[in-house]
């Protein structure tokens, strides 16, 4: 236990009558530069004690606050399934289970099936919440545009076109639309190996138009607990409607859209109800007003039929690995705020790399300006990128004779 500080002793003047008038001036002057003193040490004092009230008067709150909430029950999410003469079928979320339960008056009035509700321990319905979206959705809203333009991406002008007439031409035209009579196209699936640009093009969709941009990845929408991930799917779609114009990227979809099997567990039943639930997302009754959707995967062969019917993907655009030219116009995107020698010849680089994706011919310009600083040279040169090309074409030989059944490293 603490012990508060001794008090500074109370000066006293003690005065000999014998003394002269000038030691008793003297006495006196330091009698009060004492006193002063000591009324500056107590002043001191004061400040730090009242000071140390106030935290102490901090934490006796926070604990009675503490206190009441382990004294109170704890309340669960639930939603309202059914509403009967006084009587309710809530869900609980996390556990799926269902239960019947009474409901009191007043809230009996203003609830109804659907609304979020919280309960106790046994059930009984405590107060109403707000519909509110998940912030989980309201985290994947990209707030800051992407340092990417189409201009950064080489090699795919037909499939920037494509995107572009899907995805921001209904947004920033949608007139011409009305005047030509036809319906914007629902959806974009961008599908191709891996490193072709994909997630770029989506990058410089959100950099580009004035949208909101929505990014998730097929995984996040796998959640643990049943109907969490159709959950998110809806808080998704509805964040999506309150800030359209909207587009929604959805990357490596085939986490969740993948070809529907026979399997009876409990996981794939999961992965299977959230697709549904996107689908009904995509293509339901409700009209989706101005949002759009991409997504991008590299496995376009275990996608659902369901999820590539027109209607939900009205265009599967291809993005390939890219041609001699694209590569020649990759690698000059890459290397254009390099220092480059003049005597680089993109085009017949280009033309030895057959079979390089984007993502690779990226990794080469770096290798390459790794090896002008290695030797000292602010200056990338031809046998720069010579050199990159070997040292990435051993890796890829030891990676593929190290795993079995692998042809190709840079899938």
């Amino acid at each position: 236990m603490s012990r508060s500080p001794s008090l500074p002793d109370r000066p006293r003047l003690d005065i000999d009558p014998e003394m002269s008038d000038a030691e008793r001036f003297e006495a006196i002057r330091k009698h009060h530069e004492r006193l002063v003193q000591v009324n500056r040490e107590l002043g001191d004092r004061l400040t730090e004690a009242r000071g140390r009230r106030d935290e102490l008067t901090d934490d006796v709150d926070r604990l009675m606050r503490r206190n009441e909430t382990l004294k109170t029950s704890s309340l669960y999410v639930a939603t309202v399934e059914e509403l009967v003469d006084g009587e309710a079928v809530i869900r609980q979320h996390g556990n799926n289970q269902e239960v019947l339960t009474d409901v009191e008056g007043r809230l009996a009035e203003r609830i109804e099936a659907g609304d979020r509700v919280a309960v106790d321990d046994s059930f009984s319905v405590q107060r109403l919440l707000d519909d509110e979206t998940d912030a989980r959705a309201q985290a994947m809203e990209v707030e800051a545009d992407p340092d990417v333009s189409y201009t950064d991406i080489g090699g795919i002008d037909e499939q920037i076109r494509e995107v572009r007439e899907a995805v921001e031409d209904p947004l920033d035209n949608p007139e011409r639309f009305v005047k030509v009579g036809v319906e914007p196209p629902a959806g974009v699936l961008l599908h191709g190996p891996p490193g072709t640009g994909k997630t770029m093009l989506a990058k410089a969709v959100a950099n580009e138009t004035d949208a909101t941009f929505i990014k998730m990845a097929g995984s996040e929408l796998v959640r643990k607990f049943i109907g969490e991930g159709s959950r998110l799917v809806r808080d998704l779609f509805d964040l999506a409607g309150e800030r359209e114009p909207a587009v929604i990227f959805i990357d490596e979809i085939d986490a969740i859209a993948s070809k529907r099997t026979d399997s009876k567990t409990s996981g794939d039943a999961e992965v299977q109800r959230t697709m549904m639930q996107l689908l009904s997302e995509m293509d339901g009754f409700d009209e989706r007003g101005e949002v759009r959707i991409m997504a991008a995967t590299n496995r376009f062969d275990m996608l659902d039929e369901a999820i590539l019917r027109p209607g939900r993907f009205d265009r599967l655009i291809e993005v390939p690995d890219p041609g001699e030219e694209g590569r020649a116009q990759i690698l000059q995107i890459h290397a254009r705020d390099m220092s480059v020698a003049d005597d680089v010849d993109f085009d017949a680089l280009a033309g030895e790399l057959d079979g390089y994706s984007g993502a690779d011919i990226a990794a080469l310009a770096t290798e390459a300006g790794m090896f002008a600083i290695r030797d000292d040279r602010t200056t990338v040169a031809e046998a720069d990128f010579r050199d990159a090309v070997e040292k990435l074409e051993d890796a890829g030989e030891g990676a593929t004779d190290e795993v079995p059944g692998v042809t190709d490293y840079r899938y």
